[in-house]
């Protein structure tokens, strides 16, 4: 079985007063077409990424980033 990780980064954005991408990679410090492809699984982040991610958005990363199968 092959496993992928998902994420609920633009539903948690919406629910942190409609954050935008621009925002959330300033705050994490990475650019926005980053936090685009992430967000859309094009692009896995490194754990430092993906806990400032979680960090900002501020809920535990794993409210964020799941591990599913395909």
């Amino acid at each position: 079985m092959k496993r992928r990780v998902t994420n609920q980064i633009r539903r948690l954005r919406f629910a942190a007063d409609e954050m935008t991408q621009a925002e959330l990679a300033e705050a994490v410090g990475v650019t926005r077409q980053t936090v685009n492809a992430i967000e859309r699984g094009k692009y896995a982040p490194s754990l430092d990424v993906a806990f400032l991610i979680a960090e900002a958005l501020g809920v535990p990363l794993d409210d964020v980033f799941s591990l599913d199968e395909a």
